[in-house]
């Protein structure tokens, strides 16, 4: 694994770019249509095919986490030293936040926003749960099954996840925040942060449960499926 200033660079690098890529497709998918359906498509589609793109070039360096409840969870988990914890979850942070600045001077926007964009509710709330413990299940279940995959994996079920959950699956504390600094269409007002935060960590921890007993090692305890008309010993 690489030293730990190698891989705070790539979360913050990775974390940026997707944020980047979230609130810029966003606003260019708003300009070039009025219809919220085809912008919510320019805005689904580039989200999950550069997650697909950062976690194949920067999982080998930091394992991409780009979400401060995939590092909680791969710490409740000691898959992660306690001592990264907090600098991945700030270079996270951060790096989302550049995310969404980087996006705003692309598209020659005032830099500095606040969203306006009401997300509240329950129904947000248990959206949010529910994004959150599919995503996080999503890569558990890759990482006990196909390893390989888990970029295909993530950015497939982050491409699904816009559209079956009502909040269009933020998933992710750290783009929910970088989010809330954008009065555009990815927008959400900081006062609504605390519901998506908390809904998140719920989810993930929920996910983290499942996966330790559904995705436990069952190898051997399954007996061979032995083809029909072939004698048994």
């Amino acid at each position: 694994m690489a030293d730990l200033s190698r891989r705070l660079a790539a979360e913050a690098l990775g974390t940026a770019m997707l944020v980047a890529t979230v609130v810029g497709s966003g606003i260019m998918a708003d300009r070039l249509s009025d219809d919220v359906a085809v912008s919510l498509l320019g805005n689904t589609i580039p989200t999950g095919a550069i997650l697909f793109v950062l976690i194949t070039i920067l999982g080998p360096i930091s394992g991409a986490h780009f979400n401060p409840v995939v590092t909680m969870v791969f710490a409740l988990r000691k898959e992660l030293e306690a001592s990264a914890i907090l600098p991945y979850m700030l270079a996270q942070i951060l790096g989302g936040i550049a995310g969404t600045l980087i996006a705003h001077v692309m598209f020659d926007l005032p830099v500095f926003q606040i969203s306006e964009t009401v997300r509240t509710g329950s129904a947000q709330w248990s959206a949010e749960a529910v994004a959150t413990f599919c995503l996080l299940l999503t890569i558990l279940g890759g990482l006990r099954f196909k390893t390989d995959a888990i970029p295909m994996l993530v950015g497939l079920y982050i491409t699904a996840a816009y559209w079956f959950t009502a909040s269009t699956s933020f998933a992710n504390p750290a783009v929910a925040i970088a989010r809330s600094l954008t009065n555009t269409f990815a927008g959400i007002r900081p006062l609504d942060l605390p519901g998506f935060i908390i809904a998140q960590v719920v989810g993930a921890v929920l996910a983290s449960m499942l996966a330790t007993w559904l995705f436990a090692d069952s190898r051997n305890k399954i007996p061979p499926i032995i083809p029909e008309g072939t004698e048994r010993p």
